[in-house]
């Protein structure tokens, strides 16, 4: 009875849900649901298995308590054809109300089929944004009675790069309630939110391991871009007093390069590959030659080499990159000796985009991995899009009397920058690694 004395779905529903085995609501479903029914917009973050495609489903059905007229009410778009296949089965699943027409819209041959799916009617879509969009311009999709718009996965639709229109879609539906599921929330996403979205109530659930691992101490640096991350481990790693054993984890044999090109140049034969594939590359072949060389103190290992290495007496590991699977990034932190005064610190750099990979290693190892502020001196590199703006507005014709803002300043740079905004604790970690 749960489901209908505290979540107020019509008794028909309540059916549906128990037939389909759904006992109780996920905390998920909870906290959203009496929201969604009584039209408020949402924002609901959630790690994946916790409930967000059948929540968003039921508060659809929940609003067809009459005989539905064949025009579009709701707008549900998610980003890749086998989501929308998905979405489609769920509603299968909880949808006793025969007479509701639903149509899936996705990429794929035959656009005229889907479009005629529509002239035959449809109360509920399910769309990807890009063919949504196509259908729309081609004034076959009908927005004008769209009174609820879901955006599922909306972390992924930045992903894929379908900002664009997702918002178009948005912003083309007059009024009405608004919700979002998502895995994590970042600036790009609410950058994409910001135009349509008006003080949406927001549900973050964390679903962590029960038992959390026992692991090193982490450090989070949440930066925009690679060049940014480029910038930070520079900063970093020319700081020899302090960092002065460190292995950096990346994902390709090109990052390794950039890397590698990028530090050479400060810190020289002390940066070294694991396992270097040309004679001539400073390098190791095994971790305790790099441990006991006294003139290297920087070790670039390939995440996709599948190589187990040992990390023990190691005090920073840096991940640049975040391993395809997070099951090895978790192996790297496990602490094996908590009691050990020569903590390492794990550290790891993520963009927004890899947040959601962050998000499902804290809910595996049961921790949440504390986000540190970035350094003052930090050069934050703009993304190459701004930098193309920039560039047109010099070549533009300008008035040479107009003064330039900020141009009597200019930024550090990375060589010559000495603090880090860490925490007094964090520091006195970190100062004790200078014995190694």
């Amino acid at each position: 009875m749960v489901w209908f004395e505290k979540l107020k779905l019509n008794k028909q529903l309540v059916r549906s849900v128990n037939e389909a085995g759904f006992t109780d609501p996920t905390e998920l479903q909870l906290k959203t649901l009496t929201r969604i029914v009584g039209g408020q917009d949402i924002i609901a973050i959630g790690p994946e298995g916790s409930g967000k495609t059948t929540t968003y489903v039921l508060g659809v059905l929940n609003r067809f308590n009459y005989a539905p007229e064949g025009v579009p009410r709701v707008l549900i778009l998610v980003p890749e054809k086998e989501q929308v296949m998905a979405v489609i089965e769920q509603f299968e699943l909880l949808n006793k109300n025969k007479s509701i027409s639903i149509v899936g819209l996705y990429v794929a041959p035959g656009i005229e089929a889907q479009m005629d799916a529509l002239a035959d009617g449809a109360d509920i879509v399910v769309a990807t944004p890009d063919r949504a969009r196509a259908i729309y311009l081609k004034l076959a999709l009908n927005l004008n009675k769209v009174d609820l718009l879901v955006i599922d996965d909306a972390d992924m639709m930045i992903k894929k790069g379908l900002q664009l229109p997702v918002v178009e879609l948005a912003n083309s539906i007059g009024r009405g309630q608004h919700l979002v599921f998502t895995e994590v929330m970042h600036s790009k996403l609410e950058k994409m939110l910001a135009p349509f979205m008006n003080q949406p109530a927001i549900i973050e659930i964390e679903e962590l391991q029960e038992q959390p691992l026992q692991t090193h101490p982490q450090l989070l640096y949440n930066v925009p871009n690679f060049g940014t991350k480029l910038n930070l481990l520079n900063l970093f790693l020319y700081d020899e007093e302090l960092f002065t054993k460190t292995v950096v984890f990346v994902n390709t044999k090109v990052t390794a390069d950039k890397l590698y090109k990028s530090l050479y140049g400060r810190l020289r034969d002390a940066v070294a590959f694991l396992n270097p594939q040309f004679f001539d590359t400073n390098g190791f072949k095994n971790m305790e030659d790099f441990k006991t060389a006294e003139n290297s103190r920087v070790l670039i290992v390939i995440n996709e080499n599948n190589e187990t290495v040992d990390l023990s007496g190691i005090p920073f590991l840096i991940h640049f990159d975040l391993p395809l699977e997070k099951e090895t990034f978790i192996e790297r932190i496990v602490s094996h000796d908590p009691n050990n005064e020569q903590e390492t610190l794990a550290i790891t750099f993520a963009t927004d985009l890899e947040l959601s990979q962050v998000k499902k290693i804290e809910q595996a190892s049961g921790k949440k991995i504390p986000t540190a502020t970035l350094p003052d001196e930090l050069v934050i590199e703009k993304e190459i899009k701004a930098k193309k703006e920039e560039a047109d507005k010099k070549t533009a014709k300008s008035n040479p009397d107009t003064p330039v803002v900020g141009a009597a300043f200019h930024e550090k740079k990375a060589a010559n920058a000495k603090t880090y905004n860490y925490s007094s604790g964090q520091k006195a970690k970190m100062n004790n690694k200078r014995k190694h």
